[in-house]
């Protein structure tokens, strides 16, 4: 399961506002091949399921990874920072024995 925290809960549901999804509309995350560590990151919004999809809820917010990522992902945590340092999302995943400096890859 992918949880996430109240920050990045206030910026899902404005990006939602923003772009005006209606409530068809989830937070896909995934793992792709990648980055300097090896494997990337990657989160959108989607409405359209697919096979082998797994789906969670947390504070309200419908989470879908495909069966790959939830491999890696179990028991990450989706964070959002707007502070001076840096802007955006960030995983916290326990999963991950090393990471970039930038904290977009990973490796396990």
């Amino acid at each position: 399961m992918v949880t996430i925290t109240d920050k990045a809960k206030e910026r899902i549901l404005q990006v939602i506002k923003d772009e005006q999804y209606d409530e068809s509309y989830f937070v896909r995350v995934a793992v792709t091949s990648g980055g300097c560590s090896g494997l990337s990151y990657h989160l959108n919004f989607d409405n359209e399921e697919k096979k082998g999809d797994q789906f969670f809820e947390d504070k309200g917010i419908k989470i879908c990874l495909d069966i790959k990522s939830y491999l890696y992902l179990a028991g990450t945590e989706l964070d959002y920072s707007d502070g001076l340092t840096g802007k955006g999302f960030e995983f916290h995943n326990p999963n991950a024995s090393r990471t970039c400096a930038c904290g977009e890859s990973f490796s396990v």
